[in-house]
């Protein structure tokens, strides 16, 4: 249950929203003093980017936040001003794009396990009286859909965590922690009340990182001694640029090296860690057609089913070890900060969308937020092992694919993309990456009883792009 409402008394604009919880008040609270929060209640369609931090919730930290409105992009200078455990902390603007700004967090129970948030912003725009009441209205609109986002996110972030509030928190070693995935999955496990290490190709400037060269064969298994669980997320940009024969030699090297070395170290522990999840893709299949494609389908025949195959076989030495080992197969991953949304994401916006290809080629794709979900969920549900098609249970062709964001975005999509024209763009990344097809199936997610937060497309564009 929600609502928002909003007030304009002498200038000053109030907005606020209030939701409840099926949780104690305790754990809601808990959530928010959390490294990591801020980034998870981040607006993909309008991300910021945490520039200094000093302190968390409590009275006196400080926060400059990286933001943007359009093109412009400005600092928001913050300092919390009022902080009561379990009942509220208030954060007010210093410095930033309006002439004041000042964040209620209040939290109240209302039962054994229920809780209520209600977030109230007091604002005022450098603008006069006459403007104010221009501005107000879009100040409003961006309100309502940034804080729809992060009530929804806390909740059914907090209700998976819920699931596996009787297991002991975990020491997680990540490897990929700068990239999209990593940065989001990082946020997402600190939020949860797990401590999260980094592996890193530069020196070390912060304890929970640790320095790794795969090319060199470097890793101190003293460093990762310790950990509960290791996330393999590093490898070469697929889709960026031409597949030349050195760019091929990097995407396979990338991944096949760094897994070996991760594997092998991991494996000589005592104690070890008790799972270990190395990334693949969907690429695995190679081109499916129209055949629906499970876990047990078996690799295709082109490069980057070569390349996930071998990815793949590296990172069982693990499991022939004894470490619980989970193999992440990764669709298209939905999300305006990266990927294939991007990419498309201002074509669609200006009219210039349409299918590609043929456009019955399937996209196995996968919303941002159940990718999180079901990397948390393999991690702690033990019975998870071997492949997992990280995907949507709804796949589609590419012409519907194409259809739903230009529907989301009120836009048409009638200029396709010839094959010919993708060919001698893309070469051969564009025959593999866009014209091949992959209708994938989330077997055994499902069948451990792994709940999407977005099953279909529309759902998973409306939320990520705040529509």
């Amino acid at each position: 249950m929600s609502r928002d409402r909003r007030q304009i008394k002498s200038g000053v604009g109030i907005f606020s929203k209030k939701s409840t919880f099926n949780l104690p008040v305790e754990e809601l609270f808990a959530w928010h003093e959390r490294d990591g929060a801020i980034e998870r209640l981040s607006p993909p369609w309008d991300p910021l980017r945490v520039i200094h931090k000093s302190g968390g919730i409590e009275r006196g930290a400080r926060v400059i936040l990286g933001m943007k409105e359009g093109p412009v992009r400005y600092r928001w200078h913050a300092v919390h001003t009022d902080f009561e455990k379990n009942r509220l902390f208030r954060d007010q603007q210093t410095r930033g794009p309006l002439a004041s700004w000042i964040h209620t967090h209040r939290f109240e129970p209302v039962g054994e396990n229920r809780s209520t948030l209600e977030d109230t912003i007091e604002y005022k725009p450098y603008l006069s009286t006459f403007s104010k009441a221009i501005a107000d209205p879009f100040i409003r609109r961006k309100l309502k859909r940034i804080f729809s986002y992060r009530h929804k996110t806390t909740g059914t972030d907090l209700e998976l965590h819920g699931q596996f509030r009787n297991q002991p928190r975990k020491h997680i070693l990540i490897s990929g922690a700068s990239g999209l995935l990593g940065q989001k999955l990082i946020s997402f496990l600190k939020t949860g009340g797990h401590t999260v290490f980094t592996l890193v190709r530069r020196q070390p400037e912060a304890e929970n990182e640790i320095y790794w060269n795969p090319a060199k064969g470097d890793l101190d298994s003293g460093k990762v001694s310790g950990m509960d669980a290791v996330i393999h997320l590093s490898g070469e940009n697929v889709s960026n640029g031409r597949w030349t024969a050195g760019k091929m030699k990097k995407i396979l090297d990338s991944r096949i090296i760094s897994t070996r070395l991760l594997a092998n170290t991991i494996s000589k522990l005592d104690p070890k860690p008790a799972v270990f999840i190395s990334s693949s893709a969907t690429g695995y299949y190679g081109d499916g057609g129209d055949e629906i494609l499970t876990e047990a389908s078996p690799s295709g025949k082109n490069f980057m089913a070569s390349v996930c195959s071998r990815w793949e076989e590296a990172a069982r030495e693990a499991e022939d070890n004894g470490i619980r080992t989970v193999l992440m197969r990764i669709g298209v991953v939905i999300t305006p900060e990266g990927g294939a949304l991007k990419k498309l994401h201002l074509p669609y916006r200006l009219g210039l969308g349409g299918r590609i290809g043929s456009g019955d080629q399937y996209i196995s794709w996968v919303g941002i937020d159940d990718t999180l979900a079901a990397f948390y969920w393999a991690m702690m549900a033990e019975e998870i092992c071997g492949p997992v098609n990280l995907v949507s249970p709804n796949p589609l062709t590419f012409f519907d694919f194409s259809k739903t964001i230009a529907s989301i975005l009120s836009r048409p999509a009638v200029l396709p993309l010839a094959e010919s024209v993708i060919k001698l763009m893309f070469g051969q990344m564009g025959e593999e990456g866009l014209l091949s097809s992959t209708r994938a199936k989330p077997g055994q997610l499902l069948d451990s009883g792994f709940q999407f937060r977005h099953p279909n497309l529309e759902e998973a564009l409306r939320h990520v792009l705040g529509k």
